[in-house]
């Protein structure tokens, strides 16, 4: 058989399809041509056999039927890795091909007469550690990246961004303008409160409660009034109703 090579442990299996007394394998013969040892295992009793895993190095298939994937994945078990793994088909050979890639064969290939595949040069569940190509020894560049050097130390003094202009407080009365007219000054149609603002502070201390609401929904309370609002902290009243707070809280 062109498969064997020196030294090997080899598994034959198979069913009542093979005529395992009148086949051409000779255990004896292979054992002194090869140095091989040889053993045979009917594929009903694989299961319950007391074989160890990763035990042969090349595993003859001489089976008719059952070659599904359990089957294929338990003899990719019992193979040392690189194991490699012969059977004759006897029906589609693409069908075949297919379960062993399931099985996790690879290196498929086909002879004359047999499919022959191997199994990773990895025992299946093994682990690696991945280094990711570090070549760093004493430093580690990565971190070092922000490090700043007493060269690269240029700060600005974040005072000289300011001017003396920037650094007086601005007048709150003039915070807001119109944003029409970029001025405070209200434009015609204005709704953001800027002239009720205006009309407020224009005015009298008396007149105050006196003036208008450009909405005509500040008499419905907080939810309805804009920011300026004069109302604003007031209560809900009527429209035309003057509104008056209570001197004193304790009663509430």
């Amino acid at each position: 058989m062109d498969l064997i090579k020196e030294n090997e442990n080899i598994l034959l299996v198979w069913d009542s399809s093979f005529d395992l007394e009148n086949s051409d394998i000779d255990a004896e013969a292979l054992k002194s041509k090869y140095d091989a040892t040889i053993k045979f295992e009917n594929v009903l009793r694989l299961n319950i056999s007391s074989y160890k895993d990763s035990t042969f190095t090349l595993i003859i298939l001489k089976v008719k039927e059952c070659l599904d994937i359990p089957l294929l994945a338990t003899l990719l078990k019992l193979l040392k890795p690189s194991g490699r793994f012969a059977v004759t088909p006897h029906n589609n050979p693409n069908d075949l091909i297919e379960s062993l890639k399931l099985a996790g064969f690879v290196n498929i290939s086909t002879t004359e007469n047999d499919v022959v595949a191997e199994k990773p040069k990895y025992e299946v569940g093994s682990a690696a550690k991945l280094s990711f190509g570090k070549k760093e020894t004493s430093t580690n560049k990565a971190a070092n990246v922000w490090k700043l050097t007493d060269e690269d130390n240029d700060l600005i003094n974040e005072n000289d961004l300011l001017d003396e202009i920037d650094k007086v407080k601005p007048d709150p009365t003039n915070l807001k303008v119109c944003g029409t007219t970029g001025k405070r000054k209200a434009c015609k149609d204005c709704s953001c409160g800027l002239a009720e603002e205006l009309a407020v502070e224009g005015s009298s201390p008396g007149k105050k409660d006196l003036a208008k609401s450009s909405c005509g929904s500040c008499y419905l309370g907080d939810a309805f009034r804009c920011a300026t609002c004069p109302y604003l902290g007031m209560p809900a009243f009527k429209p035309g109703e003057k509104v008056q707070l209570l001197q004193n809280f304790d009663d509430l």
